[in-house]
């Protein structure tokens, strides 16, 4: 006869550890990425991590995954609340100059995230994923041409603004993603 079956004390352990598995990332980069470093921020024993996960690289799996859901959901919430075109523009350039999506802690797990995913299967599934769930977004609102032209500037621009540690023009990106979609979009 089997022993008891041991149940977790603490059911919200597990998801602690992957958010403060983000947030070392973010602060420290994957490669300083530590279980110790994770256990403190998540205020956990050491030992609890090895409970949840096989290995260190299974948490920052899980991390970017978290990640993964958590950004792609909001983002397509949000333009799928959009009732037109001009609302789901303002949806994209709240999303490049950090209203509702990119802030620099985002951003920089984002670099993490594309930069492991170069050196780890499952996390570049999830690099692959994050750039088709965007672009199924914004499908709800836009053609395949603008989808991959705004696809663009919604990576690119937050990156820019993460390296010249400025606030983004928001009248510039307002400009440039209408002239996107003028050129683009059939009828505009």
């Amino acid at each position: 006869m089997a022993g008891p079956r041991r149940v977790a004390n603490d059911p919200e352990r597990r998801e602690r550890i992957v958010a403060a598995a983000l947030d070392v990332i973010v602060e420290n980069g994957v490669h300083r990425t530590t279980h110790r470093r994770i256990a403190a921020a998540a205020g956990v024993p050491l030992g609890s991590l090895t409970y949840y996960f096989a290995d260190l690289t299974e948490i920052i799996e899980a991390a970017f995954r978290h990640v993964f859901v958590t950004w792609s959901g909001d983002m397509h919430r949000a333009l799928e609340q959009a009732r037109s075109p001009e609302q789901a523009q303002t949806v994209v350039v709240d999303m490049i100059c950090g209203v509702t999506h990119a802030s620099t802690p985002e951003i920089i797990g984002l670099f993490e995230l594309y930069s492991f995913g170069n050196h780890n299967a499952a996390v570049g599934a999830i690099r692959r994923d994050w750039l088709l769930a965007t672009r199924e977004s914004l499908m709800l609102h836009f053609t395949e041409p603008t989808v991959r032209a705004l696809d663009a500037l919604i990576e690119g621009w937050p990156m820019h603004r993460v390296f010249e540690g400025e606030p983004l023009d928001r009248d510039l990106v307002e400009r440039t993603v209408k002239a996107v979609v003028e050129a683009l979009e059939p009828g505009s």
